[in-house]
């Protein structure tokens, strides 16, 4: 039989490579004596994850875990949030908060498999990835130990250059230095930018801040034009072609950005009570959310419409708040997959700029019918119906008016 598995001193670390978990690693190993599984999340961050194994090995982990989850990011957390139409505060297309959650469920996996006892994050005490993190880990395994170092009285690497020097004194492989640069999160549908000269909200963006777009003085003099097609609510064309869900984030995130759209810069309120500022980069996400909204203007009631835009706030919050696993959410995917049966078509958007506007939209669910819209009378409406209605409509109002009215003699 072969040697079974401790569960005693195994933690999985949500491992970016980065700065933060770089030193978090041995930290973990030296102060606690775990043995730390690193788990690194393939979510579209580019050539960040090259050679993440070996660093993670030099830095102490007895195993690295890299899993690719693009299209599961997709499709089982990105559509369902598309379809919601949840943007948090008016701006924040909500990547960094939608993608915590995935990476926490996987740990949770990993842990199970591995014979585990806790997981680990390099949240910061003061953000809102904690929460994320942690709610996830209490949602699907509350048995699991959770280690937060930065909340742990014995961690002292909170600076920047701390970690730095820590770094070099236990010869961990780092990129950073002890110049202050931007924190950031990136990912297919976004990359995230906060820190630095951005900590002040009247200092603009510097052109080199932005990865994933385009500067606005930089872009074309001509417009590009993109249609999307849809079915259900789930954006399946481009151009006319069918393409994976993964692929046409990727393709329209190389468009967007050509023409800087999707740059958000944005003063929010996070939930464990400051306000902060952060810039956002989501050229791809941006067009979807414009295409999705656009067909849905045509193929939505009107009650239909205004209650889903209510729902669409809480479904922001939930998602912010790392609240993904939980009853509420899973209720309101059950009324918003009810609403998107017949939002089904095609919308043409054209870039420029930095502004994605609409240029066309039509559906074979469509509600929109142009004889009812045109000014010319027809017979399909009969304009002295309107009298009626419009005196009940407004007699609460006479009623108020009348009441007023008495009052004031």
């Amino acid at each position: 039989m072969g040697k079974s598995k401790s569960k005693s001193k195994k933690v999985v670390l949500a491992y970016s490579g980065g700065l933060d978990t770089s030193v978090i690693l041995p930290w973990l190993k030296e102060t606690y004596g775990y043995d730390v599984i690193a788990f690194a999340a393939e979510l579209g961050q580019g050539s960040e994850l090259t050679g993440i194994k070996q660093k993670a090995r030099k830095s102490g982990a007895v195993k690295c875990i890299v899993k690719d989850l693009r299209k599961e990011f997709v499709e089982d957390y990105l559509w369902p949030m598309l379809k919601s139409g949840a943007v948090y505060e008016n701006g924040y297309l909500l990547g960094t908060s939608i993608a915590r959650p995935l990476i926490a469920k996987h740990q949770v996996d990993i842990a199970h498999a591995e014979g585990a006892t806790a997981v680990a994050h390099g949240a910061t005490g003061k953000g809102n990835d904690q929460v994320r993190f942690e709610l996830t880990f209490m949602a699907l395994d509350p048995s699991l130990k959770i280690v937060a170092p930065w909340k742990d009285p014995n961690f002292t690497l909170t600076s920047r250059e701390a970690a730095v020097d820590y770094a070099k004194k236990h010869k961990i492989p780092i990129d950073q230095s002890k110049k202050k640069i931007y924190s950031r999160d990136r990912n297919l549908w976004h990359i995230s930018h906060e820190g630095a000269d951005l900590e002040d909200p009247w200092n603009e963006p510097k052109d080199d801040l932005f990865v994933m777009s385009r500067p606005v003085a930089k872009t074309p003099d001509k417009p590009d034009y993109v249609e999307i097609g849809f079915k259900q609510g789930t954006p399946v064309k481009l151009n006319g072609k069918n393409i994976s869900g993964v692929k046409l984030i990727e393709t329209l995130n190389k468009i967007g950005g050509k023409h800087a759209v999707g740059q958000i810069d944005l003063v929010e309120n996070r939930l464990v009570g400051m306000k902060s500022r952060g810039v956002y980069e989501t050229p791809g996400g941006e067009i979807l959310v414009t295409a999705h909204k656009a067909l849905e203007s045509l193929t939505l009631d009107r009650e239909t419409m205004h209650y889903k835009q209510q729902v669409a706030l809480k479904y922001a919050e939930l998602v912010y708040y790392g609240q993904w696993f939980c009853s509420l959410r899973e209720s309101l995917d059950a009324f918003v997959n009810s609403t998107q049966r017949n939002v089904t078509g095609s919308v043409r958007l054209k870039l420029y700029k930095g502004n994605c506007t609409l240029a066309g939209v039509k559906s074979p669910k469509s509600l929109y019918q142009s004889d009812l819209a045109s000014f010319t009378m027809g017979d399909e409406y009969d304009s002295t119906d309107a009298t009626g209605f419009i005196r009940l409509f407004g007699l609460p109002m006479k009623v108020a008016s009348n009441v007023n009215k008495k009052r004031k003699k």
